[in-house]
């Protein structure tokens, strides 16, 4: 996930603002681009942040330079510079068409698109308090900045020319599909709407963003403040790896000697697997999952109110009943009603497993704990792996000792080498700028012709200042509009940091993450796609590549070439394998259970009258009325579900992971039937075409029915979770 607001400026670089204040009534149009040319070029000679990123591979982000003084100038004058360009397009003279108008809207922004690169490293991985500072002046700015370009009413009325040919004289496929993205998207940002109501909605905006900035900044400040100490006395259950990570993050806090568990996911899900001191894991479970939710400084339950409200207010500007039904028409569900059909239809098998795996737990605990118990959030993992040890024999710490980082690293390269042709090779350390020692560079070629197609960084461990999760994101998008620009693209992870001279051990589920993120890095340096616009994303279609590349963590030539023991150098055992794929659909309950418990929550939270709610009345009520297992919690809960209240990409969107299951486990099927399996040539070919290579050049379910031959279907997802498959219950 990525802010809304690192966003906004790279899409197609048409973020800016309407007017410049330096400018004057009596000065003439070509007077006041003359004056901002000047003063701006000065402002980029001098200024790192501004300047056109130079040296190899096409030139790179000056990481290096990154100074927090220079960052408010910088943005502010790259606002500024686009300012001037927007202005231009809309007084042109001229009459609109596709070449002087949406042409040079895409051209435009260069150079807040590389000030929003900086923007978003400092926001996500290495933030400050002085930076989160500056973040909460600009918020605003940024929004205002936003608003005046979506209501440029001259622009948009350019845009509305060229659409409107466009419908009565198809452009070429590439350009018609720019075309009808850019009008939909000042449409859906009130273009239509009457001055006064224009205004409403841009102060909307402002405040919004405030409230984003806000929100996503007291989770941070929650992950930072609350760390669970503890002493030698208190290791019993925890992996070797773990213990000695956790003395370093204690030694790393001033507490030589003892041991920390971070408030972060990574961190919070090992410790809850495998310790056997029930009272910290209710501990570190509380810290957790408490987040944002103390009743402090830091509490996020009004800014949830505030936020729904503003958005429902503003949807309703443009007659919408509530904030889903405008977010979602342009998404591959379309309707709030389609996506809550979608989560209601596996909801009720998830929670009758959850049901089922909670009374193995309870049956075992009664069996094994030396004081009666009930089974609790806090104990859901842990016995969730004393039975999967029972079950399967399967000990998820013997399964770590075959995924170290390093293997799991060459297994992503090799996935891709046999999918996508690439290739790729470690840059020579100092030859590319990097924003901090732990981040690696890799070059990626083509396999076959040796052309250079990016460069792909790699954060991989988690630290104070860095936000929690794994994501992915792109500092340069491929387009090969005004000459072709190569790729730069990157993943953040926040594994756990080992001892030095240690290996990075991680969990099966952290390693399919892993492979996850890649999968959207993938998806951005196997783009081909001419404009700008076209490598925006569908949200509930762009988490269906990255999906689906989780499956190849589990392909015979991944684990028999790269899953060895950290020690001994072995592949992992066949047996080991097998127990692994036997167990495939353990735990599906507790993991279908949080995930969509936080979607329906999502939903209906946008479905709700936010007058007088109450957020925590309202979480705990509505998940009572779904039969939500007592035993589970959501996986976000409201106070820090960052992905919908710190900025609005997945906003009643959460479901979009479910959409995107439908449509991986359907797609793997095809690679499964097909004679080479997951490496069949011919398959990956289509995959590659149709999925990746066009971005958003294609309407997602025309791409998907171009690789398949038809539309997905639910059955394979209720299969791979071993789910009864509707329509098949009693069936043999």
């Amino acid at each position: 996930m990525k802010d809304q607001i690192i966003l906004a400026g790279k899409a197609s670089g048409v973020a800016v603002l309407l007017a410049l204040a330096s400018c004057t009534s009596s000065q003439t149009p070509q007077t006041q681009d003359t004056q901002v040319t000047t003063q701006q070029q000065q402002a980029v000679e001098t200024n790192p942040l501004l300047q056109e990123w130079t040296g190899p591979y096409g030139g790179v982000p000056a990481f290096d330079k990154m100074n927090l003084a220079d960052l408010k100038p910088a943005m502010e004058k790259a606002m500024a510079l686009n300012l001037a360009e927007i202005e231009k397009i809309a007084n042109n003279t001229q009459p609109a068409t596709f070449e002087n108008t949406i042409e040079e809207m895409e051209r435009a922004g260069k150079e807040l698109n590389r000030v929003f690169t900086y923007y978003g490293i400092w926001s996500s991985n290495v933030s400050t308090p002085e930076f989160r500072t500056i973040q909460q002046e600009m918020a605003p700015k940024i929004s205002e900045f936003n608003s005046k370009i979506s209501q440029n009413e001259k622009l948009f009325q350019r845009i509305k020319v060229v659409y409107d040919n466009a419908q009565k004289n198809p452009l070429p496929a590439d350009q018609q599909r720019v075309v009808e993205l850019v009008y939909k998207g000042f449409e859906m940002e009130g273009a239509n709407l009457s001055p006064e109501q224009k205004q409403r909605y841009a102060a909307i905006n402002k405040e919004l963003s405030t409230l984003y900035t806000k929100f996503s900044n007291n989770i941070l400040a929650d992950e930072e403040k609350y760390v669970v100490y503890f002493t030698k006395d208190q290791l019993s259950g925890l992996p070797e790896s773990f213990v000695k990570a956790a003395a370093k993050a204690a030694a790393d806090r001033g507490k030589e000697g003892q041991y920390a568990v971070t408030n972060t996911r990574s961190s919070m899900d090992q410790f809850l697997t495998y310790s056997d001191e029930r009272a910290l894991r209710e501990k570190v479970w509380k810290n957790y999952y408490s987040r944002a939710d103390n009743n402090d400084e830091n509490d996020n339950k009004q800014n949830i109110v505030d936020i729904l409200k503003l958005r429902r207010e503003r949807v309703q500007l443009m007659g919408y009943d509530n904030y889903a039904q405008w977010r979602l028409q342009d998404r591959m569900a379309k309707t709030p009603e389609a996506a809550m059909d979608l989560m209601m239809a596996v909801w009720p098998s998830a929670i009758a497993r959850a049901k089922e795996e909670v009374a193995d737990m309870q049956q075992l605990a009664n069996k094994t704990s030396k004081t009666k118990i009930t089974i609790e959030p806090w104990d859901y993992r842990y016995y969730a792996e004393k039975v999967r040890q029972q079950k399967y024999d399967l000990n998820s710490d013997e399964v770590k000792q075959y995924l170290e980082l390093g293997n799991l690293t060459q297994a992503i390269f090799f996935t891709a080498g046999e999918l996508f042709n690439f290739n790729f090779t470690p840059v020579p350390e100092g030859s590319v700028p990097v924003f901090h020692e732990d981040v690696k560079v890799w070059e990626v070629t083509d396999k076959t012709t040796g052309d250079h197609i990016g460069l792909w960084y790699l954060d991989p461990f988690a630290r104070q200042g860095k936000r929690s999760g794994a994501w992915a994101t792109t500092y340069r998008a491929h387009t090969t509009f005004d000459g072709k620009k190569t790729v730069l693209s990157s993943n953040n992870s926040n594994f756990v940091k080992p001892a030095p001279g240690e290996p990075v051990l991680v969990s099966w589920d952290d390693a399919e993450t892993f492979f996850h993120e890649f999968g959207h890095a993938l998806h951005f340096l196997a783009s081909n796609v001419k404009y700008p616009t076209l490598n925006s994303g569908v949200r509930d279609y762009t988490e269906f590549q990255s999906q689906l590349l989780e499956r190849w963590l589990s392909t015979d030539k991944v684990i028999n070439q790269f899953l060895k023991h950290y020690k001994t150098g072995e592949p992992m055992p066949k047996e080991l394998v097998a127990k692994i794929e036997k167990a495939s659909t353990f735990n599906q309950g507790f993991a279908t259970t949080e995930f969509l418990a936080s979607a329906l929550m999502d939903m209906h939270f946008h479905l709700a009258d936010p007058n007088n709610l109450d957020p925590d009345k309202f979480e705990k009520e509505t998940l009572s009325k779904l039969g939500m297992p007592k035993e589970i919690v959501m996986r976000h809960r409201s106070p820090h579900f960052g992905h919908v209240f710190s900025g609005e990409g997945y906003a009643t969107g959460y479901y979009g992971y479910l959409w995107a299951d439908v449509l991986t486990s359907d797609a793997s099927e095809a690679f499964a039937e097909a004679p080479g399996g997951f490496y069949d040539a011919e398959v990956a070919a289509r995959l590659v075409k149709y999925l990746f290579a066009p971005r958003n050049s294609m309407d997602p379910a025309d791409a998907y029915r171009q690789f398949r031959g038809r539309d997905a279907k639910i059955d394979a997802l209720m299969r791979d979770r071993g789910f009864p498959v509707p329509g098949q219950q009693g069936k043999k």
